[in-house]
């Protein structure tokens, strides 16, 4: 998707997230070049590291002290930037301190490499993000205040403990897979499942974590929303998250222009108290929002 042919400062728009793996680093390049011609300082760049870049050598994966230096020198050449504002941890090291992950970052925003830190997918670790904000806490270190767990109206496992978790430590959650891996835009059906889809590799598992007679009746319900306040599936389903007290903000991933305003055109959805109860209602029955 060419960003050149979306007209950013009419939407809105102002967060790219992106990591180091993405396209082997092009990704980064890319988002780089585009950015030169610019103001960097009206837009937030988020990136992530940890998996493992080069074969045979075991401290280019994880949070090691080594890798991290390594990884955030060669983040900010790419996307020829001084800073990243935000840098994630793409997944938890067990094979590295939290202690040394939490000063090794600490150091990373007192150089002002980066402003603010970030977990990405610790569902259902929240209780390691925890230990790493009373370490971080104790010694006076930046703690991690914004995390990446994956969370829709069919994948809620991060419901009631780990939602609990962020508003406790004030961890703004940005949940990724807004849209079930394109389920909850409503182009599936019982009936034709994935009929016409180019998902070779992948159907079988998607298949079996999607289209379920439990995820359909939560489509149904989103569906009868979505008419009643006249817009989209897709729009109606990321309205919920705009709407939910325990969420700062999806991510959405959107591989055309036209999905990107498909999916921006969300924030001008407005669903009532009883629409959203009935939302949490599916898949499980009602919670408390934090």
């Amino acid at each position: 998707m060419d960003l050149d042919f979306v007209p950013l400062g009419e939407t809105g728009l102002r967060t790219i997230d992106t990591a180091d793996v993405y396209g082997g680093g092009k990704c980064e390049t890319w988002i780089g070049d585009w950015l030169a011609d610019r103001d960097r300082e009206r837009y937030t760049i988020a990136s992530k590291i940890y998996w493992q870049i080069r074969d045979g050598d075991p401290n280019s994966r994880g949070t090691n002290r080594k890798n991290v230096r390594h990884r955030i020198d060669a983040l900010l050449d790419r996307l020829g930037t001084d800073y990243v504002d935000v840098l994630y941890i793409h997944r938890w090291d067990d094979e590295t301190p939290a202690r040394e992950t939490m000063k090794t970052l600490n150091g990373l925003v007192e150089s002002g490499m980066v402003h603010y830190l970030g977990t990405s997918t610790l569902y259902p670790n929240g209780w390691k993000v925890a230990k790493a904000n009373e370490i971080a806490r104790e010694e006076g270190w930046e703690p991690f205040t914004v995390a990446q767990p994956r969370y829709n109206l069919v994948d809620r496992e991060i419901e009631g403990g780990y939602l609990e978790m962020a508003d406790h430590y004030g961890v703004a959650v940005c949940p990724w897979s807004p849209l079930g891996q394109g389920f909850l835009t409503g182009k599936y059906t019982r009936e034709e499942g994935l009929v016409g889809e180019s998902r070779a590799a992948e159907s079988s598992r998607f298949e079996d974590a999607y289209l379920t007679e439990e995820n359909f009746d939560v489509l149904d319900e989103l569906r009868a929303v979505a008419e009643e306040v006249d817009a989209t599936v897709a729009r109606t389903a990321l309205a919920y998250h705009l709407a939910h007290d325990g969420v700062a903000a999806p991510i959405v991933g959107a591989r055309t222009v036209d999905q990107l305003e498909e999916n921006l055109g969300a924030a001008e959805v407005d669903l009532s108290e009883a629409q959203l109860e009935r939302l949490r209602e599916t898949k499980g029955g009602p919670y408390s929002d934090v």
